[in-house]
């Protein structure tokens, strides 16, 4: 076992905790992945077998996640929802449960990288409690995604943010939670064939030639293949295979127009491209959301189906969750919460004050009341507090 492990006492367990890194019985066996609920079944064993102790690097979560906005206690995917739970309480829980979805998802794909293994059902279940908590917790998420440092591979970083992406759009767009699970494993798996290529064309610090980008354009069918072979469902296998298709025909492998393109490929192709264009990679910064936005709004040569484009500006609004921006009276703000039903004007908490019983100052900005001049960036809101 590594040298960071703990040592934790069978009796400290609680059932439906979890652990922010897998929970270890000794070297070789693991008793849970990393944000999943122990289960009070599991522990009364441990106690009948005469294990007085287990091991992990990481922490002990207590399943406290709550929405701020309803004071009552509910089950939300295995994890329990206090009560009475502020702003600042929740973020955190939902920072740690995000932490261990991005190592799940680190673990899935080194296990398939080292062993050719994939668990379909565990993400699967995965996919449930996460759709659960989303349900819930939809601005939380969105809110702690922005500020979680990107996993040191970028593939997990990108499968992550586009399964969560995926998710909310295919919400909007009405889909039943069983389809919502689909979609978000299609998303969570959909550059897998990334890792049958020279991992240098992927993981790279430099801008790629022309020729390497031409190779890298065979993941989707390499793909599509790996998730045939494991015999994931067909929809899974198709999301892959055609995400980087464009509904005016100029995609790839096939050249696919719109009509032919899955559902699930379409979405993720959205997803997927305004993660891409967000996200900070080796070689450049990423654009803040608000300009991600405004470039998939533009939809040059149409390439993305409208509808999808409208569902994803309906689900993060012009501003997402997490933009800092300006306000019309002169304050600094972050967007914390979009309207549904007006996506130019969501809520806002200003920055570097407070009420006077110390909460946050939320603000709902409006056409004829405080509205939002323009995106920052963050050194632009880091200096405003000097």
């Amino acid at each position: 076992m590594g040298s960071n492990m703990k040592g934790i006492v069978q009796k400290d367990l609680r059932p439906n905790g979890f652990f922010t890194k897998p929970l270890f019985l000794d070297k070789g066996f693991i008793l849970a992945s990393p944000e999943i609920p122990l289960a009070q079944d599991l522990i009364n064993r441990l106690a009948k077998w005469g294990f007085g102790e287990v091991y992990s690097e990481g922490d002990s979560v207590e399943n406290i996640l709550a929405t701020a906005d309803e004071g009552s206690k509910a089950h939300n995917g295995g994890v329990l929802v206090a009560e009475g739970a502020g702003d600042k309480e929740v973020l955190a829980s939902i920072q740690a449960y995000l932490e261990g979805y991005i190592a799940f998802v680190d673990t899935l794909y080194s296990r398939f990288v080292t062993n050719s293994e994939l668990n379909f059902g565990d993400l699967m279940e995965k996919m449930r409690q996460l759709c659960e908590i989303l349900s819930q917790n939809r601005r939380f998420v969105l809110r702690a995604l922005s500020v979680i440092p990107p996993n040191r591979n970028y593939l997990i970083s990108h499968a992550v943010n586009t399964s969560i992406v995926s998710i909310l759009v295919g919400t909007t767009l009405k889909m039943p939670t069983p389809r919502l699970m689909e979609l978000g494993a299609a998303a969570a798996l959909h550059e897998i064939g990334m890792v049958k290529l020279p991992s240098n064309l992927f993981m790279t610090n430099r801008q790629l030639s022309i020729e390497e980008k031409r190779r890298i354009t065979a993941h989707t069918v390499l793909g599509y293949t790996v998730l045939k072979e494991l015999q994931v469902p067909l929809a899974v296998q198709l999301a892959a295979l055609e995400h980087h298709e464009r509904v005016n025909s100029t995609g790839y492998p096939r050249g696919m127009n719109g009509d032919h393109i899955s559902l699930y490929a379409k979405i993720i192709a959205v997803a997927c491209s305004y993660d891409a264009v967000t996200a900070a990679r080796p070689h450049r910064e990423g654009k803040e959301s608000h300009e991600g936005i405004l470039d998939l709004l533009r939809n040059e040569g149409k390439q993305y189906d409208d509808s999808i484009i409208k569902a994803l500006v309906l689900t993060l609004s012009i501003y997402p969750i997490g933009s800092l921006v300006m306000l019309s009276n002169g304050s600094k703000a972050v967007v914390i919460d979009t309207q549904a039903d007006n996506p130019r004007f969501p809520l806002v908490q200003v920055l570097g004050v407070a009420n006077p019983d110390g909460t946050e100052v939320k603000i709902k900005t409006a056409e004829d009341g405080i509205k939002i001049l323009r995106a920052l960036s963050r050194q632009e809101a880091t200096a405003s507090k000097g």
